[in-house]
This record gives structure tokens, C-alpha cells and sequence, in this order.
């Protein structure tokens, strides 16, 4: 029971909704705190709005290759003893990743995670590109654009590279979701916010929608469109011979003509009274509720529903702080292993730390206002998922911390 009430309280919100009302509920009880999507991370709420991405075409083995994993896709009559000869991979370590036989038949385009990388796509077997697909780096792209621009205008030569230098795939990588027990496709197609018919097709579900619990399922991306540019600045074309143009300089300009109607300013009178009284001192400004828990930038605001708190991003292990003075009501961990500390304030309300890391405080401790609970992690994941929640429902932090 205790299980079954944590996963199906999980599944409320990205974040942290599971513990809040399992803290409130079931006291005691662990935590089960799902951060899949969370923050600066990979998002897929424009994929509600936005076209929706194919899904990459696999080489002749089957395989496609991402930075962060491989999966194979099966064909017509496959089974997992199949898939695992063609790929080169070892049948009973692929069944047991699945959780399914080696010898169940598969459906056509059925998608099958790999405990283990496999020799990488490459021309050789078919792929477009070689190695895994890499993300789109356009400020990259433009910046080395920009830095290999000539100074001055004429016609610039440049040596294209080689024919046969191999070419690199790019791409989104998505969201792999492993199936609980109980989800259902359209359970997990409403969690990331896709529509279920666009999950069956990344993920070559049969025509009831059906999956199993320990299956893996690729999350559809959106489409990646090449960057707007800038209307260009009209362009006057003059004759042969004509000369161009040129703008009339600021000192060629004519002064404006004296004013004869202009009238002199009355004489300046004393106030009868005095604007302010600067005698009396004003109030001290008034302390906020909470303290923020780092010193940094917010790197994405609160969203009913999609970001159920802020990030703030700072240093690579800066200090968590905690936001006001309470008990530890929780500490436990993401589906990634990332731990997560819950604390408890009065007014019935509870303050969330996600993605921190060096956690200095255990379940129970009294912690102070802007005391150090945890550390940021390093990397592009030096940020916190900061949450404040007022009973079952998560609040914007902005009026408690400003």
C-alpha cells in the first residue's frame, strides 16, 4: 500500500507534488520524487504547441545512437535473440534491461534499449553520419561565422573539406522514460505533455497502445527550425558612373533660427508649504519571508503545472542555503540518483531543494534561516530547483523571496 500510494502521487507533478502530499498523508513514509524534464534541462512543453519531429532514421542494424545512450529498433518478425545478433550485443543482458524474453516476437518499429553501447552508426552500416546525433549548437555556428568574416569587403575564397570527411547527425535527444507498473501510454503521453499518437509512432506501439511495465520509451521532440533572420536593410542602386550616395554630415546642418516670441520665465517663488518633511525617518524596508537559497541568476520562472518552482543558477558549489527556518521533513533521492532535501516551516507550508548535491543535514534537523543544507553540482547542472509549496499546492516563490 505504502508503494502504491508513492507511485501514484508521483506522477501528479515533474517534481516534487508526490512528497508534499505524502508528508501530509503518510508521515514517515519514503519519498519517490520524479525530476524527469526538471529545469535547464531537456523540456518537453513546447512539444504540446509545436510540430513534433520524425523520429531518426536507424542504420541497417537497426541502432540509433544518442550521446547518452543507443537503442535498436526491431523489425518484422523479430524477437530479442534476433535484434541481439545483428547488433552484436548479448541476448540475456539485452532481455533483462527490457524485461522481456529473448524469444517473444516483437512488434515492427518496437523500440529496445541498450545496457551497453554497440559499435557506433557510421556510412559503413548505413547510417547517415557517423557517431551518435549530436544537438544543434547555433550560437556556435554563428560565432565562428562571425569570426571568420573579413574585415574588409571582395570576393573571399575558402577550401571546401574533403568529400569523404564523415558528416555528423543532429538532432534533439530525447526523454527515455522507463514504463511503472499501472502507466499507461496515455498516462505517459499526458506526463510530457505529447499526443499518444506520436508516442505509438516513436516507439512502434500496436494499435491499443499498449506497453509493459519495464519497457523504455522514447519521448517525441519538436522540430528544429533554422534560425530567423533579420530583414535586410533596403538597398539603393545607382547608375554607373553616378557614385554612391553619401549622408550629409551633422556639422553641414543648419542652426535653427532664433525664437523672437520666446518669453522669460517668471521669477522663482518660495514654496508656501514644504514638499517633504525630511526630518522624520521612514520605516526600515520590510524583511521578505524567505531568503533566496543561492545567490544567482533565475534561469526559469515558476509555471503552474510545467515548473512548479523556480532554478537558480550560480557558481559550481556555491553554498544551498536554506530559505527559512524549519525542520528537515525529508531527504531523498531523483530517478537519476540527484538527491532532494524537503524542509518545513510553519504556516503549513514547505520549501523543495532539487538537484543539489553534498547534502549537510539529515531528516529531522532543526535547520536556521540561511543556513547551508547542500551544495550546487558542477557543470551545466550548477543550479537549484527551488520549490515552495502551501499545503498540497506548489505557490510562485517570487513573492516570498522578493
Amino acid at each position: 500500500m505504502r508503494h502504491s500510494i508513492s507511485r501514484r502521487q508521483t506522477r501528479l507533478t515533474l517534481l516534487a507534488g508526490a512528497s508534499v502530499i505524502i508528508l501530509a498523508g503518510c508521515e514517515g513514509q519514503p519519498l519517490d520524487f520524479d525530476l524527469r524534464g526538471v529545469g535547464g534541462g531537456f523540456s518537453t512543453a513546447e512539444a504540446a504547441t509545436g510540430p513534433l519531429a520524425a523520429r531518426p532514421r536507424p542504420d541497417n542494424r537497426g541502432v540509433i545512437s544518442y550521446p547518452n545512450y543507443q537503442v535498436a529498433v526491431a523489425r518484422r518478425g523479430d524477437t530479442l535473440a534476433d535484434v541481439a545478433a545483428r547488433i552484436g550485443a548479448d541476448t540475456t543482458a539485452l532481455a533483462r534491461y527490457n524485461g522481456i524474453e529473448p524469444n517473444v516476437p516483437l512488434r515492427q518499429d518496437e523500440i529496445i534499449a541498450l545496457p551497453n553501447r554497440v559499435a557506433e552508426p557510421s556510412p559503413a552500416t548505413g547510417a547517415l553520419g557517423t557517431g551518435p546525433i549530436q544537438p544543434v549548437d547555433i550560437s556556435a555556428i554563428a560565432g565562428g561565422a562571425i569570426a571568420r568574416a573579413p574585415a574588409t569587403a571582395g570576393v573571399q575564397t575558402a577550401t571546401l573539406p574533403p568529400a569523404s570527411q564523415p558528416a555528423t547527425q543532429i538532432g534533439k535527444e530525447p526523454v527515455r522514460h522507463r514504463v511503472e507498473r499501472g502507466e499507461t501510454a496515455y498516462t505517459v503521453a499526458r506526463l510530457y505533455g505529447v499526443p499518444v499518437k506520436a508516442l505509438a509512432e516513436w516507439n512502434g506501439l500496436g494499435p491499443d497502445f499498449a506497453i509493459r511495465a519495464g519497457q523504455f520509451l522514447l519521448i517525441p521532440v519538436p522540430q528544429q527550425n533554422p534560425p530567423s533572420r533579420p530583414a535586410a536593410a533596403p538597398v539603393t542602386t545607382t547608375l554607373p558612373g553616378v557614385g554612391s550616395p553619401t549622408p550629409t554630415p551633422p556639422s553641414a546642418a543648419k542652426p535653427l533660427p532664433q525664437d523672437s516670441t520666446a518669453k522669460p520665465l517668471p521669477a522663482a517663488t518660495a514654496p508656501t508649504k514644504p514638499v517633504a518633511d525630511v526630518g522624520q525617518t521612514t520605516k526600515p524596508a520590510k524583511a521578505t519571508k524567505m531568503q533566496t537559497p543561492v545567490l544567482g541568476s533565475i534561469i526559469r520562472g515558476y509555471s503552474k503545472g510545467k515548473n512548479e518552482g523556480i532554478n537558480i543558477k550560480a557558481a559550481a558549489g556555491a553554498p544551498v542555503k536554506a530559505a527559512d527556518s524549519g525542520t528537515v521533513a525529508a531527504i531523498t533521492k531523483s530517478a537519476e540518483g540527484v538527491p532532494i532535501v524537503v524542509v518545513r516551516h510553519t504556516g503549513n507550508l514547505l520549501t523543495v531543494y532539487a538537484n543539489v548535491t553534498s547534502v549537510s543535514v539529515k531528516k529531522g534537523d532543526t535547520v536556521s534561516r540561511g543556513q547551508q543544507i547542500a551544495k550546487l553540482r558542477n557543470g551545466d547542472d550548477a543550479y537549484v530547483h527551488f520549490e515552495v509549496r502551501k499545503g498540497f499546492d506548489s505557490v510562485d516563490p517570487a513573492p516570498f523571496i522578493n
